[in-house]
């Protein structure tokens, strides 16, 4: 009898669940869930939830810590989604039953009865100022990423003052509309939005005048036809390549097979049109012709009648004969002749 008492003590010691629930139940994970559930309910219905007469907030949606104040630990420790985020511009207004309600569905654990404040609160998107600056600047990034890539780095300034404008206050995407045929010139017009979370906002229209910049081969002294590329003929300078069609870079001086197809002067810098790879066989030049015709090989002398890379098919001539014939180059004194 006296061992039933204790054990009826102890259990009481532990609280009614502790009593009920024998061995390691009693004080394990399940017993921490049914007694979390009754102080959530129990500090719900106790404490006094003080409604704000309005709130802020993004694009992730509205919820319940930013609608009201209570003491701890009225509020459960995880945040409490009420509903979507009004669209920007627009704005909602929740009753205090309302967010009853919208707390009932999402936690009905949390009973709220004890309020205070505002009957209800008005809800808005949190906002700031966008500036020219960081239009600029994702303006820059955008083009530089999708239009202009590796050809250099991009630089953009508004041809007119960008009037400041109230945007969500979260991450802004931008996404270019319309551009001309030309892409980005010195000067062009371009069409964009913004996009924050499901948001859009814009058209706008920007004329805007643009560089990109690049580091680039500059000859330093006059360069004739047929020179091969030499590191001290040339300089690197950053210029604006947005008029210029495929201008080199020092890479091309780590070329020994490049020679100039035109003449460079002085101040100017190297396109990509001024090079070439340097022939194997060049017109006028006497090579052996190889011709073959299953196990039979035949060797003659041939004129080359045009300049020609590995590979590539160019015409020769037997000088005795002046029979002409296709053939490919092999190496510098070779070409495989085609009957």
């Amino acid at each position: 009898m006296s061992s039933n008492k204790n054990r009826f003590a102890a259990g009481a010691g532990r609280g009614f669940f502790g009593a009920l629930l024998p061995g390691a139940l009693a004080g394990g994970p399940v017993l921490s869930l049914l007694m979390g559930a009754s102080q959530l309910a129990a500090s719900g219905g106790g404490g006094v939830f003080e409604l704000q007469a309005s709130a802020q907030v993004d694009s992730s949606g509205v919820y319940l810590h930013q609608l009201v104040s209570a003491p701890y630990p009225a509020l459960p420790a995880q945040p409490v989604r009420l509903s979507p985020a009004p669209a920007f511009g627009r704005a909602l207004a929740f009753t205090r039953p309302q967010i009853e309600q919208l707390v009932a569905r999402t936690v009905p654990a949390l009973r709220i009865t004890n309020w205070s404040g505002a009957e209800t609160v008005r809800i808005t998107r949190r906002t700031r100022v966008l500036g020219e600056v960081e239009l600029r600047d994702l303006l820059v990034a955008t083009l530089q990423r999708d239009v202009i890539k590796e050809r250099g780095e991009l630089e953009l300034r508004f041809s007119r003052a960008w009037p400041a404008v109230q945007v969500p206050d979260e991450m802004l995407l931008l996404r270019v509309l319309d551009l001309p045929a030309t892409g980005v010139s010195a000067n062009f017009i371009v069409r964009f939005e913004l996009q924050a979370g499901a948001d859009r906002l814009g058209p706008w229209q920007a004329v805007v005048q643009g560089r990109v910049m690049k580091e680039v081969l500059i000859a330093q002294n006059p360069l004739r036809r047929g020179q091969p590329l030499q590191p001290a003929d040339f300089t690197t300078e950053r210029r604006d390549v947005l008029a210029l069609r495929d201008p080199l870079d020092e890479s091309a001086l780590r070329n020994p097979s490049l020679e100039l197809i035109e003449g460079v002067s002085s101040g100017q810098p190297l396109l990509a049109r001024a090079v070439r790879m340097r022939p194997l066989v060049q017109r006028g030049q006497m090579v052996d012709g190889l011709v073959r015709d299953g196990t039979l090989q035949i060797n003659l002398r041939v004129e080359v009648l045009a300049d020609g890379q590995p590979g590539q098919l160019i015409r020769v001539r037997n000088p005795k004969t002046k029979r002409e014939f296709y053939g490919k180059v092999q190496d510098e004194q070779t070409v495989l002749i085609n009957l």
